[in-house]
């Protein structure tokens, strides 16, 4: 049984940071490429950055290339993105996918998706 479970989301202010962690249960991340997805309401989904299974990142949305960071922690199974000088515009839900084994910007080409983690960055 596998199963992406999102956490780290809440409400932060303009400026401030986030860890969202992604526990990949019954994966196996030297196997399986993890990506992160946002989706603003009333816009389309859009990649984040992807760790593929080895460890090699793809960061696909400009706009967050130099504040969002992804990496992985074997042992806990576990795929994080810190998110710092986080704006008004990253509000949105984020949500982490697996794919086996290489990584895409397409969210079509994912198979296991997680819920998702409501992440608010306001005044």
């Amino acid at each position: 049984q596998t199963q992406l479970v999102e956490s780290g989301g809440g409400l932060v202010q303009p400026g401030g940071s986030l860890r969202l962690s992604c526990v990949a249960s019954g994966f196996n991340l030297e196997a399986t490429a993890i990506a992160w997805f946002r989706q603003a309401p009333g816009k389309e989904r859009e990649a984040v950055a992807c760790i593929n299974p080895a460890g090699d990142v793809w960061n696909y949305a400009g706009s967050v290339k130099d504040r969002f960071t992804v990496f992985r922690d074997n042992a806990e199974n576990t795929v994080h993105l810190q998110m710092k000088s986080l704006k008004p515009e990253d509000t949105a839900g984020y949500y982490c996918a697996a794919r086996i084994p290489a990584c895409t910007r397409s969210q079509y080409e994912y198979p296991s998706w997680g819920r998702g983690t409501r992440v608010t960055v306001s005044s």
